[in-house]
């Protein structure tokens, strides 16, 4: 009995005796039997002259050595990443002194008068931040922010796109309220002066206004400079604000997934067969092929060329395996209004992204998807600004061929423009411009018909995004402003064909070209002389 219990207690370290044994077996094993790679040492050393215990003590050490190594490096990274998260913590405590947290202006309810303090530390540190009291060290001259000046009648612009003057009335109301407070702004301050509450003198009005001058720095506000007439001829009042910028809030944070938004390309077409088989090239690489979720609208007037262009969309169908495409024709004459209204109203689906367009026009899968992200049923229509493409014989007339039209498709002064009054390219749910009414139907011909439902939409409670993008792009084509278009319609048409051709740069070496021919042979022939 005695003995079997002492071999049931002797049993569990004969296991580990012979545990041990077998591991020590097969390392001497692998230390005695494993062949040396050809450029490298191995990685458990080969022992000779040790025991087996010794070989695999030295292992145990040398493995130990490498993780203390480890862990030292380890620790070092740790305090490298202490020291820089303190050193950044610091810098975030200094910035939150220096200004106020937005936050705590926006939701700090529980403690009014330090939001309130706050915001008003915020928007003092906006003028000290501005070229308000002192300059500030540009790098260039193009960094400098320019002043506009005013009158109480006219607005002197810099920046005036293609529809806007060099002097004009502020005819958009946001400018003229801006400027119409600012003086009544400056006029109550020149009646109210700051520690003269006894001292008579003299009641400003608004006649005595001479001028101002103002420029906005986006990231920091207003300032206006307003100068008013003094008590002599050669006196002045001059009175200096500033509109600082409040601090960023946020307003939403939302997904949007337009995974399902499908769009309606309507094309309003007459004759244009060339034209339309360029269109069908690049809807079919960048809508069917990029994007793949859209429907194709044409609406063909008249007859003529009209087998031709259902061929082009027959083939382009069966190439791309493409069935979301609607053919309509017309027997009338083309009127660009009541094909674009026809193709919306003809759709019988759910609700639907509307994307009016022409046979002229090149977009990108970019385009599609802005598109979508900036309508909105009920709430938003999309009114993009293309660019509009000059003549490319003139842009690279000294070039020895025209380039490709996917590499002439390059956003600078010299190859095109903003086409800032135009607004027949134009995406909207279905059931706004249903709502809206449509176009007016009895505009025929070119223009007219796209700024009146513009207006429609200004005149809405929708919210109109007009905005440039770079995914839009209005091909150059020869322009013909017939003589049965009306005077106004006929106006437009040829203000349209004279941008559509060059910079004023190029125009200008076309104007001077003689003179510049001439120019270039004497020099020649100075040349030859000397």
């Amino acid at each position: 009995m005695m003995l079997r219990r002492g071999f049931i207690l002797f049993l569990p370290r004969l296991i580990g005796l012979l545990v041990v044994a077998c591991c020590s077996v097969s390392i001497v094993y692998m230390l005695t039997c494993t062949p040396k790679g050809d450029n490298q040492q191995l990685a458990l050393p080969r022992v000779y002259s040790l025991t087996a215990k010794e070989g695999y003590e030295a292992i145990l050490q040398e493995r130990e050595e490498q993780h203390r190594n480890y862990i030292i490096s380890l620790k070092k990274q740790i305090a490298q990443l202490k020291a820089e998260l303190q050193g950044r913590s610091k810098q975030l405590k200094n910035m939150q002194d220096q200004y106020p947290d937005t936050l705590d202006i926006r939701l700090d309810h529980n403690n009014p008068e330090k939001a309130q303090a706050n915001l008003l530390a915020f928007l003092r540190s906006q003028i000290d931040k501005a070229e308000v009291h002192s300059g500030v060290k540009l790098s260039t001259e193009y960094a400098a922010v320019p002043f506009e000046s005013f009158t109480l009648q006219k607005v002197y612009q810099l920046e005036t796109g293609l529809t806007r003057h060099p002097e004009e009335k502020p005819v958009r109301k946001d400018k003229r309220d801006e400027l119409i407070e600012v003086i009544e702004l400056a006029v109550g301050s020149l009646n109210n002066p700051e520690g003269d509450g006894n001292a008579k003198h003299r009641v400003y009005t608004a006649s005595d206004f001479v001028e101002g001058i103002y420029r906005t720095e986006k990231d920091k506000g207003t300032l206006y400079e307003l100068t008013f007439k003094g008590d002599t001829k050669h006196q002045f009042k001059k009175i200096v604000l500033f509109r600082p910028f409040g601090p960023v809030m946020k307003v939403k944070n939302e997904n949007v997934n337009m995974a399902d938004t499908l769009i309606n390309v309507i094309v309003p077409l007459a004759k244009r067969a060339s034209k339309f088989r360029q269109f069908m090239q690049n809807f079919r690489k960048m809508g069917i092929q990029q994007d793949g979720r859209i429907h194709l609208t044409v609406v063909y007037f008249g007859k003529e060329q009209m087998n031709e262009v259902k061929s082009i969309l027959e083939n382009t169908s069966k190439s791309a395996n493409f069935k979301n495409f609607t053919f309509i024709q017309l027997n009338e004459e083309f009127s660009r209004g009541k094909g674009l209204d026809v193709g919306a109203r003809f759709w019988k689906g759910n609700n639907v992204v509307l994307f009016f367009c022409d046979v002229d026009i090149y977009f990108t899968a970019e385009f599609l998807n802005s598109c979508r992200l900036n309508t909105q049923p009920g709430k938003k229509v999309f009114y993009p600004v293309l660019f509009s493409q000059y003549n490319p014989s003139i842009i690279y007339g000294h070039h020895d061929s025209i380039p490709s039209l996917e590499q002439q498709l390059i956003i600078k002064k010299e190859t095109g423009f903003w086409r800032d009054f135009g607004f027949g390219m134009t995406c909207q749910y279905r059931s706004d411009f249903i709502n809206i009414g449509g176009f007016d139907l009895d505009i025929k011909g070119w223009g007219g018909e796209d700024v009146h439902l513009y207006r429609k939409y200004l005149h809405s409670n929708l919210i109109v995004i007009r905005t440039p993008v770079r995914g839009l792009f209005h091909l150059w084509h020869e322009k013909q402003c017939l003589d049965e278009l009306t005077p106004e319609q006929y106006k437009m048409c040829m203000q349209s064909k004279a941008m559509n051709e060059a910079s004023h740069g190029q125009l200008g070496m076309l104007i001077f070209k003689q003179e510049i021919e001439t120019h270039l042979h004497r020099q020649k022939q100075s040349s030859k002389k000397t």
